[in-house]
C-alpha cells in the first residue's frame, strides 16, 4: 500500500500539504527482454558528477537519487514516512555507552554476487582499505581538523588503491570512528574515539554507511573498475554504466526485503528540461526529474500525466571564498547576504511552491532547531551602507555558476547578480561546465553556487559536515574561522543537550552573519513528471525509490 508523507515529515520540510498519487490509467511501459516484469526509463539531468558509483566519492544530490537502489546500509531512514531510523542490514541495534553501538545483522541477506552479508564484510566496509586510508580518528585530546587531500594516504591490503579524496571524505563523515569489531557471527560493535550522540544518524545517512562485499572489492582490477560496478546488497544491481550517458540497473531478487517489481531501471542523461518534458509526453520515459515550476502546467495539460514532489531535505545556498581580495572584508559578504530578495525568488521562480528556511537548519532537528533564527533580512539600504564602509573599489567579483544543475539555477544567478549590482557590487557571472571548474582553487574563485543536505536529524549532518574544519568548504580553502571550529568540535563531542544547542546557535551567528561563509537562499525543491497510471511515492531525501511496495505499475 503506497502512502503519502506523514505529518512529521511535512513538518521537517516546513510545509503542510502532502502529495497524492493518482489512480491507474491507461499506460504501457516498456519491458526488458526475457523478463515479464515491466521496465522503466528515467530521464535525469545527470547520473553522477564524478563518474563513480560510490558514495564515498560522489557526495551529491544526483548520487543520492540512485545510491539507495544499489547499496544497503545497516540502518535506513523511513524515506516515504517520518524519516525515522528503521532496520536495514542490521535487524536491531543498541547503545552500549556514549561511544559504542552494537548491531545485530539480519540473517539471509546476500550481496549482488550471491555471497552472504557477513560481519567481516561490515568490518571491512569501515576499514582503512576501503574508507580511511592512514587518516586516524580524532581522539578526546584532539581537535577536529582540516584534512588536506594530500594527507589522505592509502593503505593497500591487496585490493584497489583508494583515490586520496576518499579517505578525506570518509573522515569528514566519520571523524572519530576508532574501530569496528566482530562480537560474534551476527554482531558487530562500532567504537568511537570520543563520545558521539549522532552515531545512529551517521549509520543511517546515505553516503557513509553502505555495506560492500569485501571479496568483490579486493578482486577488482583497480578502484575505478570497482566504482563503476560496485557490489553491495541493495534492491538493484549495476548492469551497465556509461558516465554522462546511461546507468542501467537490474533487480537483485535475493534482496532481503523481497523480489523487485521491475525488470530494469534505465537512467538516461537528458540535460535539457524541454527534452525531458517532451520525452515524457511522447512516452519515451516513464519518469523525468527536476521539472521547473514553469513546466508543470505543460505536463499536467495532458490528462495522462502528473507532477509529484516538493521540498527536500536540502537548502540552496551561495558560498563565499573569503580569501578572494574583494571578499576579505566581512562587510562585503554581509552586503551580499542583505542584497538578496529571497521571497521574490521563491515567488517569481517557484510560484510559491517552496519557502525561505530559518537558515541552515531543519525543523526535524527537534530540540536543536532554533525557531527564532532567520536568514539575513533583505535590506538594500543596509547592503549599500556596508559596501560603502568596506571601501570596496568596484573590482569584479567572480560568481561561478553551472548551467541548471539545480533547477532554475541560471535564472536565480541572474536575479542575484542584479540585486548585488543595485547594492554597488560588480559581480561577474561566470558560467562553468562542471563541478571541477566550480571548485577550482585559484585567484578567480570568489562566489559559487551550492546546496547542503541534512541526511540525519542533527546540525552535525549539515553545518559541521559541510562547513566545519573537516568539511568541503574548509578542505577546499574557501573559508575558516577559529571560534567556529572550536564550536564544531564541541558540537561533535559534547553529550550535554544545552551545551550543544548553544554551540549550534553561535555557529549560525558566525557563519551566516558575522563572518559569512555562505548564505541560504531557499528550500530546494524537486518535481518529477510521470504517468498517472504508475502509482509511486516520492521522497524528501532525493532518493527515487523503485522498490516493491513503493511503485505499482498498471494492471497490478
Amino acid at each position: 500500500m503506497l502512502h503519502s508523507l506523514s505529518r512529521r515529515t511535512l513538518l521537517a520540510l516546513g510545509l503542510s500539504a502532502a502529495t497524492s498519487v493518482a489512480a491507474l490509467a491507461a499506460f504501457a511501459p516498456a519491458r526488458a527482454a526475457e523478463d515479464p516484469r515491466p521496465a522503466i526509463k528515467v530521464a535525469v539531468q545527470q547520473v553522477v558528477n564524478s563518474g563513480a558509483l560510490t558514495p564515498l566519492r560522489e557526495q551529491s544530490n544526483v548520487g543520492a537519487r540512485i545510491f539507495p537502489m544499489i547499496y544497503a546500509p545497516l540502518i535506513e531512514l523511513d524515506r516515504q514516512g517520518d524519516l525515522a531510523p528503521i532496520p536495514g542490514l542490521a535487524e536491531s541495534w543498541r547503545r552500549i555507552d556514549d561511544r559504542t553501538i552494537e548491531l545485530t545483522l539480519r540473517e539471509g541477506a546476500t550481496f549482488h554476487n550471491g555471497d552472504p552479508v557477513t560481519v567481516e564484510d561490515v568490518v571491512f566496509s569501515f576499514g582503512p582499505e576501503r574508507m580511511f586510508g592512514n587518516l586516524p580518528p580524532v581522539g578526546p585530546d584532539g581537535k577536529t581538523r582540516t584534512v588536506a587531500v594530500e594527507e589522505a594516504k592509502t593503505v593497500v591490503g591487496g585490493g584497489p588503491e583508494l583515490p586520496p579524496e576518499v579517505p578525506a571524505i570518509a573522515r569528514r563523515l566519520w571523524p572519530s570512528l576508532e574501530k569496528v569489531e566482530v562480537v560474534d557471527d551476527r554482531t558487530v560493535r562500532f567504537v568511537n574515539a570520543v563520545p558521539d550522540l549522532t552515531m545512529e544518524g551517521r549509520l543511517a545517512r546515505s553516503g557513509s554507511s553502505e555495506i560492500i562485499s569485501k571479496k568483490a572489492f579486493l578482486a577488482a582490477k583497480d578502484w575505478a573498475s570497482w566504482a563503476q560496478h560496485p557490489v553491495s546488497a541493495g534492491p538493484y544491481k549495476v548492469k551497465e554504466f556509461k558516465p554522462d550517458n546511461v546507468l542501467v540497473l537490474e533487480p537483485h531478487d535475493a534482496y532481503f526485503r523481497g523480489k523487485q517489481p521491475l525488470s530494469e531501471v534505465r537512467y538516461l542523461v537528458v540535460p535539457e528540461v524541454s527534452a525531458r518534458v517532451n520525452g515524457l509526453l511522447a512516452g519515451d520515459y516513464q519518469f523525468v526529474s527536476d521539472i521547473p515550476p514553469d513546466q508543470i502546467a505543460t505536463v499536467e495539460a495532458d490528462p495522462r500525466f502528473e507532477i509529484v514532489g516538493g521540498p527536500v531535505l536540502n537548502h540552496r545556498l551561495i558560498v563565499f571564498d573569503k580569501n578572494h581580495p574583494q571578499l576579505a572584508d566581512p562587510k562585503v559578504r554581509q552586503a551580499l547576504t542583505h542584497a538578496i530578495d529571497r521571497e521574490a525568488i521563491v515567488e517569481a521562480l517557484w510560484g510559491g511552491r517552496t519557502s525561505v528556511p530559518a537558515g541552515l537548519q531543519w525543523e526535524y532537528y527537534d530540540d536543536m532547531f532554533h525557531a527564532d533564527w532567520a536568514v539575513p533580512a533583505f535590506d538594500m539600504d543596509l547592503a549599500k551602507k556596508l559596501v560603502a564602509e568596506s571601501g570596496y573599489d568596484g573590482s569584479p567579483i567572480p560568481f561561478r555558476v553551472l548551467n541548471n544543475y539545480y533547477t532554475n539555477q541560471v535564472l536565480t544567478a541572474q536575479i542575484l547578480a542584479e540585486g548585488w549590482k543595485q547594492a554597488g557590487l560588480n559581480v561577474d557571472l561566470q558560467m562553468q561546465e562542471n563541478w571541477q571548474q566550480i571548485l577550482k582553487r585559484d585567484e578567480t574563485r570568489a562566489i559559487r553556487d551550492w546546496s547542503n543536505s541534512a541526511p540525519f536529524s542533527d546540525p552535525v549532518s549539515s553545518l559541521v559536515n559541510q562547513h566545519g574544519p573537516n568539511g568541503l568548504q574548509q578542505q577546499g580553502g574557501e573559508w575558516t574561522n577559529a571560534e567556529f571550529n572550536e564550536l564544531s568540535d564541541r558540537l561533535e563531542k559534547s553529550t550535554d543537550p544545552a551545551e550543544r544547542r548553544a554551540a549550534f546557535r553561535r555557529m549560525l551567528e558566525i557563519a551566516e552573519r558575522e563572518d559569512p561563509a555562505f548564505t541560504v537562499l531557499h528550500r530546494n525543491v524537486v518535481f518529477y513528471g510521470k504517468p498517472k497510471a504508475i502509482a509511486w511515492d516520492w521522497s524528501p531525501t532525493f532518493a527515487m525509490d523503485f522498490r516493491a511496495g513503493n511503485i505499482r505499475m498498471p494492471g497490478e
